[in-house]
């Protein structure tokens, strides 16, 4: 039997563009890779009434997410021929303008790596115990809803 290992997906703070240059750049040794596809989440500065909202502070159920990502992750590879996946959601605040969802799949070929793609980050946005508490220029906050 396959032993369960849950791969940590969280980030404290915003994800760095100079950790998704790196995370791109290990692939060029594996030459069997012919497509990557990549989903950057960004926050929005979003209008809301007179306010705008000036960053996201995610929560999560950590433990709980860890476990669905896990089944999800094996699902996706159940169903596309990829050569790997990677999953990086931020926690804590992380200012209107940063990224703080990266999603990175890989194929031979491009068709898996973006439809794989497509459907991972659906799914995350979809079943993951993550929140999000829209910060506003005010001070105040409203939890975001996922669209």
């Amino acid at each position: 039997m396959k032993e369960k290992k849950l791969k940590n997906i969280f980030t404290n703070g915003a994800i760095p563009a100079q950790f998704i240059a790196e995370s791109i750049q290990k692939h060029q040794s594996n030459t069997t890779i012919g497509a990557h596809s990549i989903f950057l989440g960004q926050v929005r500065a979003d209008q809301i009434g007179d306010e705008n909202v000036t960053g996201i502070n995610y929560s999560a159920y950590e433990a709980m997410a860890l476990e669905m990502m896990y089944q999800i992750r094996e699902d996706i590879f159940a169903k596309y021929p990829l050569t790997c996946l990677h999953v990086h959601h931020s926690l804590g605040l992380v200012p209107a303008g940063e990224v703080c969802l990266f999603v990175f799949t890989s194929s031979a070929h491009r068709k898996a790596a973006m439809e794989a793609c497509d459907e991972l980050v659906e799914r995350i946005k979809a079943e993951l115990p993550i929140w999000g508490k829209e910060i506003l220029t005010n001070e105040s906050h409203q939890w975001k809803e996922n669209k």
